[in-house]
């Protein structure tokens, strides 16, 4: 009876293989992903930004900042916040925090542009009667979409760099 079961599961296992399915962090695309180690991350104004900077060197170059960067990525941060859920009082309880980041990925030595993307993010949070606890609400939104914009970024990275190195470029 368990024979029937495990057929469906290998049946699975050898389709996703067929498919040209590959994890992004899996051994095969470590070359990949070692091409992080040579991105030079670049200066982000304001406080988002300095967040989002400080997360993306922690997800790019976890040994420290590279010695002799390739690459140069650019980062561009747009906030916004939206209220909803409005009270008959026509106070808000509940607001959107919106964060777009737009990068680039560009060569050193040529300065040619690589890749470009947009990493978008919309978390919701609190508006309280207390003024500092809606204060921590937000800043705690805030962490929450730049981690979730880092990650974003990294994995669009990654399949960029695992698409070069599939095509040979």
């Amino acid at each position: 009876m368990s024979f029937y079961k495990t057929i469906p599961l290998i049946g699975c296992l050898l389709f996703i293989q067929a498919c040209g399915f590959q994890p992004l962090y899996g051994v095969s695309s470590s070359t990949a992903m070692s091409e992080f180690d040579h991105i030079k991350v670049e200066s982000i104004p304001d406080r988002v930004g300095q967040l989002l900077h400080n997360r993306l060197l922690t997800a790019l170059n976890p040994k420290g900042r590279p010695k002799n960067p390739l690459y140069v990525l650019t980062v561009k941060v747009h906030e916004s916040s939206t209220s909803l859920a409005v009270r008959k009082s026509a106070f808000a309880t509940r607001a959107n925090l919106n964060v777009k980041a737009g990068f680039g990925l560009t060569t050193i030595k040529t300065g040619e542009s690589l890749y470009s993307g947009a990493s978008v993010i919309t978390v919701s949070y609190n508006i309280l009667d207390s003024e500092f606890a809606t204060l921590a609400a937000e800043k705690d939104a805030r962490s929450r979409a730049v981690r979730e914009v880092s990650h974003g970024i990294r994995n669009q990275l990654g399949v960029y760099f695992s698409r070069a190195q599939a095509g040979g470029s």
